[in-house]
């Protein structure tokens, strides 16, 4: 078919009931020039981890578009960064489940005829659905069946409210925006570890306390203008907990992390158990406390009482010696939250930051006052999350989670 070879777009997705978990994939190849819908795959996969169904629903759909015509072009769209990434060349495959799957996904067409590209997951619907009617199938025992998937539900739908009147049509609108709300909010709660709202996907920013370090247990002051110290056996040890934690769930899409020693050792920990790269944000990056680095709450008490006294009573009290106040930390949160919102909307990233920063993300989550920051509780190696809607709306999900440390 030289000349004249068919484009098409192969939507694929993929998801574990736990990680791993039940699993199963969905795939869609959809004509580009009109849209059609040409061929749908799916399949229940048993216990296997989120990614690896990613890229099996991945594999099944390049091998339905070449059915189609083995000589076509095919522009991949997945809401999973990690396979959108990998298979761009651009990121690594350091999992060896993931590999050999990799490799048989870029065989499947000659070099230079697939391209891939991210779409949030609220754009992927159509292949979610069906990775989803898989695993439904899965738990009865049934395998899936394309005669059963509800894509071709909404399509007899919408061919029935186009024939129908204007005020049947309004009437047939509002009762799929209904429907579609339900659908929402029952994957909301369904969903394992922190998934999509029932207001429209969210950026979602698990927020994670780096493990202890020396200084932790004394309980000094350790911001961005001291020794930057790097994490103990101890806080090793953490971070491996919460990357096993984190990698069961199976829903964080990208790491982020201070420029800090401590917090870029915890995002490295936990990176290379979810297969991910580190980026770094300078804004996430802990409060500086001037010339109270290194000393106990006690200490700083004893020799500089004024001082500490009016960083006690106003968020625009500086530490001794030149440190940043708790409004300049809030400007810098705020700046860095819209920053981030905006890069990754959509979609559950982990911040990996320190104590006044993450306790900043919540308290202008919940609209606190500033003193609301001597009344958190903040351990190491805890979790947090807030979702960010697209209307600036914000959630807390989660505070001060634990659990997977003990």
């Amino acid at each position: 078919m030289t000349g004249s070879a068919r484009e098409f777009v192969v939507e694929a997705d993929g998801g574990s009931r736990g990680n791993p978990g039940p699993a199963g994939y969905g795939a869609v190849v959809l004509d580009a020039a009109t849209g059609e819908t040409l061929r749908e795959a799916a399949e229940y996969l048993g216990v296997v981890t989120n990614n690896v169904a990613e890229y099996r629903g991945l594999l099944a759909g390049l091998r339905a578009a070449r059915e189609l015509d083995p000589d076509a072009t095919v522009r991949v769209r997945m809401d999973s960064k990690l396979v959108v990434e990998q298979m761009s060349g651009r990121w690594k495959i350091k999992h060896p489940d993931m590999k050999p799957l990799a490799t048989e996904a870029a065989r499947v067409f000659p070099p230079g005829r697939v391209t891939y590209e991210w779409i949030p997951r609220a754009d992927n619907k159509h292949a979610d659905r069906l990775a989803n009617e898989a695993m439904d199938a899965g738990a009865r025992g049934e395998q899936w069946s394309p005669a059963a998937s509800t894509a071709e539900l909404d399509a007899a739908t919408a061919t029935a409210a186009t024939a129908t009147a204007e005020a049947g049509r309004r009437a047939a609108d509002a009762g799929t925006r209904a429907a579609e709300a339900d659908v929402r909010a029952a994957k909301a709660v369904a969903s394992s570890g922190w998934g999509p709202a029932d207001m429209g996907v969210p950026a979602t920013f698990v927020l994670l306390r780096h493990g202890e370090t020396p200084l932790t247990p004394q309980k000094r002051f350790s911001g961005s203008g001291g020794t930057d110290p790097s994490l103990s056996p101890v806080g090793r040890e953490q971070a491996e907990r919460v990357a096993e934690s984190l990698a069961r769930r199976g829903t964080i899409e990208a790491v982020v992390a201070s420029p800090l020693a401590r917090t870029r050792e915890t995002a490295g920990i936990v990176a290379a158990r979810l297969g991910l790269e580190v980026t770094v944000e300078e804004g996430l990056r802990e409060t500086d406390f001037g010339a109270w680095e290194g000393l106990t709450f006690g200490e700083v008490r004893e020799r500089y009482p004024a001082d500490l006294e009016a960083w006690l009573a106003s968020p625009d009290a500086e530490p001794t010696g030149g440190g940043e106040s708790f409004a300049a930390t809030g400007a810098r949160i705020a700046a860095t939250r819209d920053k981030l919102v905006a890069a990754y909307a959509g979609r559950t990233v982990l911040l990996v930051s320190h104590v006044t920063p993450i306790k900043t993300f919540l308290r202008l989550a919940l609209g606190a006052p500033p003193e609301s920051l001597f009344r958190m509780e903040l351990s190491a190696a805890s979790l947090s999350a807030v979702a960010y809607y697209a209307d600036g709306g914000a959630s807390v999900r989660l505070f001060n989670e634990t659990s997977h440390l003990r």
